[in-house]
């Protein structure tokens, strides 16, 4: 008689760690789909460029993408046709809700509002950014300043 206890004891146990088990496998994979829809919801906000290059001559680009290079390498997303600028001359990437610029130790340095850049600086509409004789105005679209959570608008109450 003290077996069957023994084993139904056994048997109880068994099922309660499978349990626990289970709610935890079943806990982790909703919560990896939870965060996985948060990431795909997430985008990178536009940003558009006028390029305006030592001849004069005037480019508007635009991009949705969260890193932009620049320089004379044809494979950059902004190539600039200019002996002054380097092959791989700076980067703009988004992150942390703000796009960012840095050099990319290029020879003649990039300067941004006509001061020179050491380090991964924070850009916003308006800026100029200019890398040997080329000077590229950046235009950033409205949801990079303004998180969508953050957005004021009427409440019920008018």
């Amino acid at each position: 008689m003290s077996g069957s206890i023994v084993l139904a004891l056994r048997l109880a146990t068994a099922l309660a760690l499978y349990g626990f088990l289970g709610w935890a496998l079943y806990y982790l994979y909703h919560e990896v789909q939870r965060q996985s829809q948060a990431l795909a919801g997430r985008r990178t906000p536009g940003i558009s460029f006028t390029v305006k290059h030592g001849g004069g001559g005037s480019l508007y680009k635009h991009f949705a993408q969260p890193e932009i290079t620049l320089g004379r390498d044809p494979g950059c997303d902004i190539p600039l046709m200019d002996d002054t600028v380097s092959t791989r001359h700076a980067e703009l990437t988004y992150h942390h809700g703000q796009w960012w610029l840095e050099d990319l130790s290029s020879t003649n340095g990039t300067l941004l509002n006509e001061t020179p850049i050491t380090m991964p600086t924070v850009i916003t509409s308006g800026d100029e950014i200019r890398c040997g004789a080329t000077r590229l105005t950046v235009n950033l679209a409205e949801d990079v300043l303004i998180e969508p959570t953050q957005r004021i608008g009427k409440n019920e109450n008018g």
